[in-house]
């Protein structure tokens, strides 16, 4: 039996031999107490890398945002959000049960921002209102198919954050997806928001992890509420290691995960029954529009040896990755095949 093509999602990926070499080897303390050296080293290249003064590691991304979120505002500010953000749809409500943030959201157009719209929907304080002190965007956009924000929009919306005093977050847990892209540093990106989580485990095949980048003074408190979340760990220099090795050689293959997603929905949006949103594709997620129950098409793939994600009652999430190869492209397209003909 052909080896089975795991699409669920980029975060299936095992560690390199040279993560678990650098495990092996890392220098270990007690990151609780601060003394850890290769968190140290960690945080200050990821803070080089994104352009922030400082950085802190987190076990996840969702403890990232929600960090960052609870950092940022105090309880009852009004935050807005795109109305599909990973951190309104897939973070259980933590905005409210954490930083006690009202929830506002506005529209985006494939992953982009509506400048008017937020404009639109920022609150100013009064009596009667509370006051808009932070914007968050996604950048690359999960629910939008893995698409990419312009630097122009990132740019407006930074200048229109200025106007009205409020902040700006990025969850860019595909932050690297989106530079190789756009062909750009992370540190161009990034210089137009205030505060920026990304993850290790997402592409860059760490098996743990995530960053929160900032200023100083706002790391510091992020470090309290990391505390607060059950997020401080102990000897945590093994995982760091492996986000060393991430950042510093896992980056550029992201574009072979972007080329190998666009052959593969080249070729399923080629079978009848299904319908790629091409538009979409710009980085390493594919999704595909089924006449049928997603759940069921789901299954019926599996049994061709290929694992997928429903992302809706018609839409599946592929997503492409380190551990799948050429081949894999090609097994997952004749795949579909099968479940065409076998539905025909």
């Amino acid at each position: 039996m052909a080896a089975i093509v795991d699409l669920r999602s980029d975060t299936i990926t095992k560690p390199t031999p040279e993560m678990f070499e650098a495990m092996r080897q890392a220098e270990l303390g007690d990151d609780v107490l601060g003394d850890d050296p290769t968190v140290h080293r960690l945080e200050k290249l990821a803070a080089q890398v994104t352009g922030k003064e400082a950085a802190v590691f987190m076990p996840s991304g969702t403890m990232g945002n929600q960090a960052a979120l609870a950092t940022h505002v105090q309880p009852g500010d009004s935050v807005l959000f795109d109305e599909e953000a990973h951190m309104i749809w897939y973070e259980v409500a933590a905005p409210a049960v954490i930083a006690r943030a009202l929830s506002l959201t506005f529209r985006s157009q494939n992953g982009i921002p509506d400048i008017d719209e937020i404009e639109r929907k920022i609150l100013p304080r009064s009596l009667h209102t509370p006051g808009t002190t932070l914007i968050c965007l996604e950048n690359t956009h999960n629910r939008a198919g893995g698409a990419v924000i312009p630097l122009e929009v990132m740019e407006t919306i930074s200048r229109l954050s200025e106007r009205s005093k409020a902040r700006v977050h990025l969850d860019g847990a595909r932050v690297f997806n989106a530079s190789v892209a756009l062909g750009v540093s992370v540190e161009e990106i990034s210089s137009f928001v205030d505060s920026i989580s990304f993850c290790l485990s997402k592409g860059l095949r760490s098996p743990v992890g995530s960053i929160l980048c900032g200023r100083g003074e706002f790391i510091e408190e992020a470090r309290f509420w990391r505390k607060r979340l059950g997020g401080g760990m102990r000897q945590a220099g093994i995982l760091a290691a492996c986000g060393i090795v991430s950042l510093t050689t896992m980056v550029d293959r992201l574009a072979e995960d972007h080329r190998r997603a666009r052959e593969l929905a080249v070729g399923i949006s080629q079978i009848p029954g299904f319908r790629v949103p091409m538009e979409s594709v710009q980085t390493n997620i594919v999704m595909v529009d089924i006449e049928g129950d997603s759940v069921h098409a789901q299954s019926r793939l599996e049994d061709k040896g290929v694992r997928c994600y429903p992302f809706g009652p018609h839409r599946l999430r592929l997503v492409t990755h380190a551990d799948v190869d050429d081949q894999g492209v090609v097994q997952a397209i004749a795949a579909f095949q099968a479940v065409a003909l076998q539905a025909s």
